[in-house]
């Protein structure tokens, strides 16, 4: 008899205490952000994505929304492109975000429509299940 085989088997990981999200973390921003934007998204038609409108100091910025980032504890950062294709990245504290969603043209009506931060619906659905 194998004296192994008289032992517990257990997974260190169970062992950790389960320590609650900090909802204000921008990791949790970001996945919130991602979710209210692609839902936004995916109500448009095919002609249309998901672009946002800032508005500051009495100028006013829209751009297409490529993707998000963040980093902790407090920094988000959006990416994309403004109206005249240049590239553009707005950083963020969590504490200062304020968007309008619009809708904009798509530039490319060849390729798929795709939600943000994500290949595809199928792998969007399946993390926010």
């Amino acid at each position: 008899m194998d004296p192994n085989d008289l032992m517990p088997r257990f997974n260190p990981a169970d062992l950790m205490p389960i320590i609650p999200r900090d909802q204000n973390l921008a990791d949790e921003f970001h996945r919130r952000l991602i979710e209210w934007i692609n839902d936004f998204h995916r109500l448009l038609d095919e002609e249309h994505e998901a672009g946002a409108r800032l508005v500051s100091f009495g100028q006013s910025v829209t751009f297409h929304i490529d993707d998000i980032g963040y980093w902790n504890p407090s920094l988000i950062s959006f990416r994309g492109k403004n109206e005249n294709g240049e590239s553009v990245e707005l950083i963020q504290h969590v504490s200062q975000i304020s968007i309008l969603l619009v809708a904009l043209k798509r530039e490319n009506l060849s390729q798929p429509k795709r939600p943000i931060g994500f290949a595809s619906w199928e792998e969007y659905d399946e993390q926010k299940a």
